[in-house]
């Protein structure tokens, strides 16, 4: 394929399986083979004025250059020609001079109505050869004149046509697809479009103002002025929502909506892109900014542009003085006009909503008070869905942070107050941001008032310091027992951030009985190994991925992982983690964590590194074989043995 596109002037031509669309495009520009989801077939053929030569390759012969007349009839716009004729115009493009002319397909043409057409050509009236000229500029324009978002003053009462050049390569014409261009004649250029275009005189505010199908949307553009926006200069998108796409809101939504200014304009301004789109230049999806900040993703399927991925626009460029406007039969809400409720429908959280709303808390939720929810995805509730009731209800509250915050602004540390009147921590992780043990599943949504944060489980709250929590459960009274012997207790009591790897007493009682006694009798031995069951950071089950090293208290380092979704600490699994307390989390396990062994002091009751016996045998017997020869072999073999008790070295 490409080896065509280094012989001499050699045009790409990709044409839509089962359609006569065709993109005449370059090498740089192949539109992943597909245009709008349907497969293409790439051709090649001479670019404009130029022609085989038998035995060559490429298109090397230069044609001679014609008039615009006579160009018209080589280019596949011979109505153009036929039509010119009639108008009168023919005598203008063959005489001297330099003209640009956008010149209808044969196909643009057939396409038009019956009433259309007839209007411009009975009677070889005023009209055809005003609308002709209306495609011709009164200079030459090429393709690399044609910059986005300018206007060519046509050779109809100077009436402006309006450029759009796209990043993809196409260029529009008042929104008709520039099919062939910078066909050179001597009297100046021939660009062949695929629609006749028309003239525009109304900006995009007249046209909501008289078009029937867009009455509510007249009354909400006046209720949220922006009117003057409508009508001022520059370069817009509407996606003017109909009659229709209103009908179909819940009215108790539309009217909370409709009654708030904010939201609305919020509302009205998502259906507004910055820039003009048309959509001919529309082959593939892209994200595209509104006027609120967010984006719309807007592509199209076969014939069909679509918004979102969804096929919803009912009538499409219709031109504006400042604009494009496609009507579109569905209303786009976005995020910032809708309650936490509506947020959560897109979401998958629906079963806590549920819950929120069995349990009597719906009014925070549609209101106008400003929270942050924290909704436990569907998963959470995959295997049994909780019971309702007063305790249930008090641990909703604390999923209800006052105040609506955005998780990009949440810092390590930061303490959020819920409804419930606990106080929640934050915990930055290098993969993932907790608020206590559960932690952000997917980015936040912000509504109106409130923001959603979807969590990957319930939240449970702190309740009491790490003794507190120990002593409160019986599984643990065995560890209680020991930190107290070792004089740990003050320690875990006050204020902190602690990681505890707490051994169940079953982890004890699989002790060797007299491991486990003299473990028990010697405090200093004690407190070194309940230290290497702690750390002085947080953390919690949600920010272990793969593998994290956690320096332990006593010195040595901890490997915390995670496989198939249970958490491992030094290999060993965690049997509940996440049990939360006030200055810190607790992870039950079930047999006591040993320490490595430290590196042996230079004490003469311990044994002696054997590579540092060979290597002193071998200092001396080196001294005694250089005085007897006989000695040599055995050298020979202690230095051997010395190197591969160091590994080579």
């Amino acid at each position: 394929m490409w080896s065509f596109c280094t012989r001499p002037n050699v045009c790409a031509v990709q044409k839509l399986i089962g359609t006569n669309r065709k993109y005449f495009t370059n090498c740089k520009q192949w539109y992943q083979r597909k245009i709008c989801g349907k497969a293409t077939v790439i051709s090649y053929e001479c670019c404009p004025g130029y022609e085989k030569v038998p035995g060559e390759k490429g298109c090397p012969a230069a044609l001679p250059l014609a008039n615009i007349y006579e160009t018209l009839g080589v280019v596949g716009s011979a109505t153009t020609q036929l039509y010119s004729d009639r108008s009168n115009l023919r005598p203008e493009i063959e005489g001297p001079g330099t003209f640009t002319i956008f010149a209808p397909s044969n196909e643009a043409w057939a396409s038009l109505s019956a009433e259309t057409l007839d209007s411009l050509v009975s009677n070889v009236n005023i009209e055809l050869l005003n609308a002709l000229r209306y495609h011709m500029v009164n200079k030459r324009v090429l393709t690399d004149d044609l910059k986005h978002g300018t206007t060519l003053n046509s050779m109809y009462q100077n009436l402006p046509i309006q450029i759009h050049h796209y990043p993809n390569g196409i260029v529009t014409v008042n929104c008709a697809r520039l099919l062939k261009a910078d066909h050179h004649a001597t009297n100046g250029v021939v660009h062949v479009i695929d629609k006749v275009i028309s003239t525009t005189t109304n900006s995009i505010q007249h046209i909501v103002e008289t078009e029937e199908s867009l009455e509510t949307l007249r009354a909400a553009v006046a209720a949220s002025d922006l009117n003057s926006l409508l009508e001022s200069e520059g370069q817009y998108t509407l996606l003017a929502p109909t009659n229709e796409a209103f009908e179909k809101i819940p009215r108790e939504m539309l009217n909370r909506i409709l009654g708030d200014p904010e939201a609305l304009r919020d509302l009205l301004n998502h259906h507004i892109l910055k820039s003009a789109m048309c959509a001919e230049a529309i082959i593939a999806g892209l994200t595209m900014e509104t006027l609120e900040g967010t984006t719309l993703d807007v592509g199209c399927s076969g014939e069909e542009l679509t918004l979102n991925g969804r096929a919803i626009i009912a009538n499409k460029d219709i031109l504006a003085t400042n604009g494009v406007v496609h009507f579109v039969n569905e209303l786009l809400i976005p995020d910032s006009a809708k309650t936490l409720f509506e947020l959560a429908q897109e979401s998958e959280v629906s079963e806590s909503m549920n819950l929120f709303r069995q349990a009597g808390l719906s009014s925070h939720l549609t209101g106008s008070e400003r929270v942050t929810l924290l909704a436990p995805v569907n998963e959470v509730f995959k295997d049994k869905r909780p019971t309702v009731d007063s305790s249930m209800k008090n641990l909703l509250l604390n999923h209800i942070v006052k105040d609506q915050l955005s998780s990009k602004y949440l810092y390590h540390g930061q303490k959020l107050q819920t409804l419930g009147d606990k106080e929640l921590r934050v915990f930055v992780y290098r993969n993932n941001l907790c608020i206590e043990n559960a932690c952000i599943a997917a980015h936040d949504k912000r509504g109106r008032f409130g923001t959603l944060f979807s969590v990957d489980k319930m939240l449970t709250p702190p309740t009491g310091s790490v003794m507190d929590v120990l002593k409160a459960d019986h599984r643990f009274s065995t560890l209680v027992a020991a930190i107290q012997s070792a004089g740990l207790m003050e320690n875990l009591n006050r204020p902190g951030t602690f990681t505890v790897f707490a051994p169940t007493n079953e982890a004890f009682r699989a002790m060797p009985q007299g491991e486990l006694n003299k473990l028990m009798g010697n405090a200093k031995e004690l407190a070194s190994i309940l230290k290497f069951h702690m750390a002085d950071e947080i953390l919690v089950s949600g920010a272990v991925s793969a593998l994290v090293r956690l320096k332990s208290m006593q010195g040595d380092k901890l490997e915390v992982s995670m496989k198939n979704h249970v958490i491992h600490v030094n290999k060993e699994p965690v049997a509940e983690s996440d049990i939360m307390a006030t200055n810190g989390v607790i992870h039950a396990v079930s047999s006591v964590l040993q320490p490595q062994a430290s590196r042996p002091q230079e004490r003469g009751d311990e044994p002696a590194d054997p590579a540092l016996e060979i290597f002193k045998q071998a200092s001396a017997l080196s001294k005694v074989s250089q005085r007897n020869p006989r000695l040599a072999p055995v050298y020979s073999r202690l230095l051997a043995k010395m190197k591969e008790n160091s590994g080579g070295f």
